[in-house]
């Protein structure tokens, strides 16, 4: 949800160099509050459970841990931020979990710090971001889908909706793009949230990930 005060920020790396710089740089944003930056899943787990946070800037290699540790146990705490993986790289294997965890994007460190601010508003408004390119290959990295589940097959518009849904367009973006109205983009998702059986965007790219890849 949209609202006046700054988006709550937490960076969580183990590179302190890394760390402290993007705090840094991302503190001089009008609409954005540092609320700590940490080394570890715990240091993290902690800091979440006493500071409000709407967005976990997170790397995925932490040393002595991997950030999939903050994911699990934030989950299971009830933590209802958004996660944003920020990586010199992971495998798509590696990337394809995450997403099955509830990340809400990977961002390569090589990126711009106007692509880092614009991919945390993003996820912060409830889109999903993946640097161009790179959701392709997380595509090929998810598992076959599984044989017992009863699919119903996607329609073309469907794919087309699905496809600017992973980009993280908002409706009227994808209806711009599609040069359609906005209120049948969100006929089309409301079928789509049907077949697939749920409820929000997130689980949406989730489970198209895990069980339609075929399909896209």
């Amino acid at each position: 949800m949209q609202t006046d005060r700054p988006i709550r920020i937490l960076v969580v790396d183990d590179h302190t160099l890394f760390r402290e710089s993007v705090a840094r740089l991302l503190a001089a944003e009008k609409d954005f509050e540092i609320v700590g930056h940490c080394a570890s899943a715990n240091e993290a787990l902690r800091l979440v459970a006493q500071t409000p946070v709407d967005v976990v800037l997170l790397d995925y290699d932490l040393g002595n841990g991997k950030g999939t540790e903050f994911l699990c146990e934030a989950k299971a705490a009830g933590f209802a931020g958004r996660v944003l993986i920020v990586t010199a790289g992971v495998t798509e294997i590696e990337a394809a979990e995450m997403i099955r965890q509830g990340i809400a994007g990977v961002l390569r460190k090589h990126c711009s710090l106007a692509a880092l601010a614009q991919s945390i508003r993003d996820v912060h408004a409830g889109k999903e971001y993946f640097e161009p390119g790179y959701l392709r290959s997380v595509l090929l990295g998810v598992t076959a889908p599984q044989p017992d589940l009863q699919r119903k097959k996607l329609t073309d518009r469907e794919r087309q909706v699905l496809r600017h849904v992973f980009e993280g367009l908002a409706n009227k973006e994808i209806a711009d793009r599609l040069q359609v109205s906005e209120s049948a983009v969100k006929t089309t998702l409301q079928q789509l949230f049907s077949k697939t059986g749920v409820r929000t965007r997130s689980q949406l790219v989730r489970t198209a990930l895990e069980n339609y890849k075929d399909q896209l």
